[in-house]
């Protein structure tokens, strides 16, 4: 398997066709390539063909979650967590379910507690933003990392859409009423309960915002504020946009192979919205 690591591309080629013969059995050896090589060189040859013999089986997952529906907090879930196996493609999703099931546990004492919906909020806010500490990742904002959600729990960064959904998804587990807003550009958090209603910024350590400060920020980003950008986004458009921003992050990169293999997802994604 040394082989991975020479530099001679003529023996690359026949490494890597030699892998896709070998198919889903070469899928461990790979792994565990990616894992414990120190060269970044042979880690990233290791994932990328790992990619191109798990993405038809992932696209096909991906279809079949489509296919049953996305039109609950769960099924959103679930389906962020297959498309987080585009940059991990030997995901065990599982270990993500219990890890958001695991901070669910760790802040459901304290919520019993609160007196108030506001205390509520802000009792679960603080949990994500400072005990927790999942935060904006203000140095490489466009790294793809920061759009797949197992990468985001495990390095506590990410963008504002997939730090929501962490949130969104553990707030599921506690019934509280927790939803991404839509907006352009900067995706929103909102608080909406019976008494409580505020918008939060989840890259900015869960701060609480006001409408007035979203139309300014708009307006400053030359976008004409709509009544529609404040609205509670839906299970399918939050995955739709989740795929768009990694395809930016992919096209930066100068990814193409995996900005079209994304199309091909988001265009499953717009087909069920219509």
């Amino acid at each position: 398997m040394l082989l991975l690591e020479d530099p001679d591309p003529f023996v690359q080629e026949h490494v890597q066709l030699r892998f896709m013969e070998l198919g889903d059995r070469a899928i461990p050896i790979l792994d565990q390539i990616r894992v414990e090589t120190k060269d970044k060189e042979e880690k990233k040859r290791a994932k990328d063909v790992l990619y191109k013999l798990t993405f038809t089986s992932l696209k096909e997952d991906f279809a079949e979650l489509l296919l049953e529906g996305v039109g609950n907090r769960a099924q959103l879930e679930r389906a962020v967590i297959t498309l987080a196996r585009f940059g991990n493609p030997t995901l065990r999703e599982s270990e993500y379910v219990k890890k958001l099931d695991y901070f669910a546990d760790m802040i459901r004492s304290s919520l019993r507690y609160n007196r108030s919906e506001r205390e509520e909020m802000q009792t679960f806010m603080k949990f994500i933003f400072e005990d927790l500490n999942f935060r904006g990742d203000n140095t490489d904002y466009h790294n793809p990392a920061n759009g797949f959600i197992d990468q985001v729990i495990e390095r506590r960064k990410g963008l504002p859409i997939s730090l929501s959904l962490v949130a969104m998804f553990i707030a599921r587990r506690l019934q509280l009423p927790v939803f991404g807003v839509n907006m352009p550009i900067h995706f929103m958090l909102a608080f909406v309960g019976e008494e409580e209603e505020q918008l939060i910024d989840p890259y900015d350590q869960g701060a609480e915002v006001s409408y007035d400060q979203c139309y300014f920020f708009l307006k400053k980003n030359n976008v004409t504020p709509k009544p529609d950008h404040f609205k509670m986004a839906s299970d399918l458009n939050i995955l739709a946009r989740c795929i768009r921003n990694l395809m930016h992050s992919y096209e930066r990169n100068e990814e193409y192979d995996r900005v079209r293999d994304l199309n091909s997802l988001l265009a499953l994604v717009e087909g069920e919205a219509v």
